[in-house]
C-alpha cells in the first residue's frame, strides 16, 4: 500500500437513508477527493411488490447487509481499519430506521479503532456531489431534486446553504414514482417512466404546470400527480397509451423545473454580480434524468451559467458522497459526538426552515 499523503484524510462512509445500503473509502488529498473504494447493495427486488419502499422492509435489510458492505468496501480500497482517519455516517434526514443502522455501524467502528465520528447530512452529500469528479468552485446554485426533496439552494461554502425554493408537498422523484405505481411500470418509478416516454408524444395529454403562474422558486407536484391518475382512469392503458403519458408528464416536469430554474439563476446573480459564469448544479436522483440534464444544459447556455453534475452512479444515494462531505468536515476539525442523534428530517438552511416553514403540519414524507 502506497503511503498516503501527509495532508491527506481518507475516510470510510455509510449511507443507509433509504433504499442502498452503500460505503465507500475515500481519501481527500490538495488535489482533490479519490474513491478507493465503493459497494452499493440495492434493495430493489424487496420492495418491487409494493411499487415503493418501505420503511421496515428498509431497515431490516440495512442491517442484514452494512456489515459485510462495509467489509467489501474495505476490501476494494486494500486498506485496513487502522489506515482509516474517521468514518462517517448519514445522520439525517431519511428513513430512520435505515438512518440508524448506518450510524451506529459508523459509531460502532469508530469507538472500536479510536477515531474520530462523523454525522453527515444526507443532503449536503447530494449538495457537494458534484465535486467528487470535478472542480465546482464556491458559491455556486444547486437545484437538489430526489424522490424526497425538491428545492434551490445558494451553496456558499461547506455547511453555509441558503434556500431559494422548495417544494409545497410533493418531491419530484416521488411524483415519478406514482405515476410509475399508477401505469403499473414496476419499481424504481424514476428510470422506467423515463424509458416510456421515449417513445411517447410529450403533447399527447394535457397536464398542469402548478404554480408556473405565480412568481418565486416554490414548487408543487401534488397536484400534476393526481392529474396523471385522472387522465389514467379515463383511458385505456396501452402501451402506447402510457408512453404518452409517460411523455407529457416528464415534458411537464421539465418544463416547471426549467421556469423554475431560471428564476433561481436570476436571483442568484442578483446575490453574487460580481461573478461571471457561476455554475449551476443539478444533484440528487432525478438528476439522472436525461431529458431533464438536456433541458437544463440549455438553459444554463442561454443564461451563461456553467452546467454541472454528478456522474450517473453517484446521482442516486451512495457512499461516495458522505465520505467526501465526512472528509471536508473532518479536514475542517470537526467531529461528532458518539451520542448525536438520528434525524428523520433536516434541512440544510435551518435558519429558514424555523423562520419559514415550507410545510405545515402533518404527516410529511419520507425525508421531507
Amino acid at each position: 500500500m502506497v503511503q498516503a499523503p501527509a495532508n491527506s484524510k481518507t475516510v470510510l462512509g455509510i449511507e443507509t437513508s433509504c433504499d442502498e445500503t452503500a460505503a465507500a473509502v475515500l481519501r481527500l488529498t490538495d488535489t482533490g477527493p479519490v474513491v478507493l473504494g465503493e459497494v452499493i447493495a440495492s434493495q430493489f427486488d424487496d420492495h418491487a411488490a409494493y411499487g415503493g419502499v418501505v420503511p421496515e422492509i428498509a431497515a431490516r435489510a440495512h442491517a442484514d447487509v452494512c456489515d459485510h458492505v462495509v467489509k467489501e468496501t474495505l476490501a476494494q480500497s486494500g486498506l485496513t481499519l487502522d489506515e482509516i482517519d474517521g468514518f462517517a455516517a448519514t445522520s439525517g434526514p431519511g428513513l430512520i430506521g435505515g438512518v440508524m443502522v448506518g450510524m451506529m455501524t459508523a459509531k460502532a467502528l469508530a469507538l472500536a479503532s479510536g477515531k474520530p465520528f462523523i454525522g453527515v447530512n444526507h443532503l449536503e452529500g447530494h449538495a457537494l456531489s458534484p465535486r467528487l469528479s470535478e472542480t465546482v468552485s464556491f458559491p455556486y446554485l444547486l437545484l437538489l431534486v430526489s424522490g424526497g426533496h425538491c428545492q434551490f439552494l445558494s451553496v456558499e461554502g461547506l455547511g453555509k446553504y441558503k434556500r431559494l425554493g422548495s417544494t409545497i408537498d410533493d418531491a419530484v422523484g416521488e411524483a415519478f414514482d406514482k405515476t410509475a405505481k399508477v401505469l403499473g411500470l414496476g419499481f424504481p418509478g424514476g428510470p422506467a417512466v423515463e424509458r416510456m416516454a421515449q417513445t411517447g408524444n410529450p403533447a399527447a395529454v394535457s397536464l398542469p404546470r402548478p404554480l408556473l403562474d405565480r412568481p418565486g422558486m416554490e414548487m408543487s407536484f401534488a397536484g400534476l400527480k393526481t392529474a396523471v391518475l385522472r387522465e389514467a382512469q379515463a383511458r385505456e392503458l396501452t402501451d402506447e397509451t402510457k408512453a404518452d403519458i409517460c411523455a407529457s408528464f416528464q415534458a411537464a416536469i421539465c418544463n416547471v423545473l426549467t421556469v423554475k430554474s431560471q428564476r433561481a439563476m436570476q436571483a442568484f446573480r442578483e446575490a453574487h454580480p460580481d461573478i461571471d459564469q457561476p455554475g449551476f448544479v443539478i444533484a440528487g436522483g432525478v438528476g439522472a434524468n436525461q431529458a431533464l440534464r438536456s433541458a437544463l444544459t440549455q438553459l444554463c447556455v442561454e443564461q451563461e451559467f456553467s452546467f454541472h453534475a454528478p456522474p450517473l452512479k453517484w446521482c442516486t444515494d451512495n457512499g461516495a458522497m458522505i465520505a467526501y462531505a465526512g472528509a471536508l468536515r473532518l479536514q475542517a476539525g470537526e467531529t461528532s459526538d458518539l451520542t448525536l442523534a438520528a434525524r428523520p428530517r433536516w434541512p440544510l438552511d435551518e435558519e429558514a426552515a424555523a423562520s419559514a416553514p415550507i410545510f405545515g403540519g402533518g404527516k410529511r414524507g419520507a425525508k421531507a
